[in-house]
């Protein structure tokens, strides 16, 4: 009786296996290459750091969410530019810089940070200076 179990799991295991490489697999691999998963946008991904008008903006909108969430209780200083920002395609950004952040009784202190924010309205543009259009994904290097 163990023989028997033996043998029909191991035709059952060989069964799923066939199943899986005949069937699911290819199918999973016909659905990854359609356009499936295609976005398509005027804004294409850059590997080289860019300087334009949309990632000045990302630049000023992560400014203005860190002052957000800073609060009244800490002051905070940008430099004029971001360090460095690239465009990951479809109008995400990230964007490396320099803040200065005071307390009330705490000397300033610089942070690094580095802030990835994505604009909402695709390739409608005009609405770029308004912070409601754009969404913090994440940001590191302040606490």
């Amino acid at each position: 009786m163990n023989k028997k179990k033996i043998v029909v799991f191991a035709l059952c295991l060989a069964v799923l296996l066939a199943v899986q490489i005949k069937f699911v697999q290819p199918l999973l691999l016909n659905i990854a290459a359609s356009d499936l998963f295609l976005v398509e946008s005027k804004d294409e991904a850059n590997a080289m750091p860019i300087s334009n008008d949309m990632t000045a903006m990302a630049y000023a909108h992560c400014n203005n969410y860190i002052k957000n969430e800073l609060g009244e209780d800490k002051s905070v200083s940008f430099t004029g530019q971001a360090t460095n920002a690239w465009s990951l395609g479809n109008y995400e950004y990230i964007v490396n810089a320099d803040a200065e952040i005071s307390g009330k009784d705490a000397p300033g202190e610089i942070h690094h940070y580095v802030c990835r924010i994505q604009y909402n309205e695709g390739d409608d543009v005009s609405g770029a200076a308004n912070f409601d259009n754009w969404s913090v994904v994440g940001m590191t290097g302040i606490e």
